[in-house]
């Protein structure tokens, strides 16, 4: 199946801070989440890494870099007016203790109920790296994944249930794909918005799982 016009990753990420309302703590996962921060605008939005840092800025221009300023995947970053360093046994304090509002989270699956699995696919020569995921999967108060709607060998990332060892289970408030924006709801997944030059059938196609389609009334 041919799609057209799907989001890159930079849209991705302007969607995703669209969702992210004034006065949020929030914390960017490592990779393509980390997007998010240089569309926030003006909004005062406070973003944590679990590294020991809050208040962290878009990244820095070229030339300008601090090699002591970086997120928890060893990205330059910039800190706004305000922000503050901490230990990071402080930093994973405040992810378990709920004070975080949003985890914007990478996935490699996510089920129908909201499980999701972003540490280990179980391949053979992958290094696990857990990091902070399964505390912040847990700890915040809602999680929105980032993610490609499909792997690159062509299958949906949307699953009846996680094959791969689990992050969080029934932690996922939205997901955010290249070809759709969904909300996990107890009546399964339910498509906010279509992104890509496709039909709401074709996109039930290729997502492997049933999904529900908002703009359909129950009868």
């Amino acid at each position: 199946m041919t799609i057209t016009q799907r989001r890159s990753r930079e849209a991705m990420a302007q969607r995703v801070a669209a969702d992210i309302e004034e006065g949020a703590y929030v914390n960017l996962g490592i990779g393509a989440p980390t997007l998010v921060a240089n569309y926030l605008g003006d909004k005062e939005v406070f973003l944590h890494s679990e590294n020991g840092v809050l208040g962290m800025g878009p990244s820095p221009a070229p030339g300008e870099e601090d090699d002591d300023l970086i997120n928890a995947g060893k990205q330059h970053v910039t800190l706004l007016t305000g922000g503050a360093y901490f230990h990071h046994a402080d930093s994973f304090s405040m992810m378990r203790g709920g004070h975080l509002d949003i985890a914007v989270l990478g996935a490699f699956q996510v089920s129908v109920n909201g499980d999701l699995a972003n540490w280990h696919t179980g391949a053979e020569g992958s290094i696990p790296a857990v990091g902070g995921a399964m505390d912040l999967a847990t700890g915040a108060r809602q999680v929105f994944v980032m993610m490609d709607h499909l792997t690159k060998t062509g299958e949906s990332k949307l699953v009846s249930k996680c094959t791969y060892p689990l992050t969080g289970i029934g932690c996922v408030s939205r997901i955010y794909t290249d070809l759709a924006v969904m909300d996990v709801t107890p009546a399964g997944l339910e498509v906010v918005e279509i992104c890509a030059q496709i039909t709401f059938q074709a996109l039930q196609e290729l997502s492997g799982v049933p999904v529900i389609d908002r703009s359909v009334k129950p009868g």
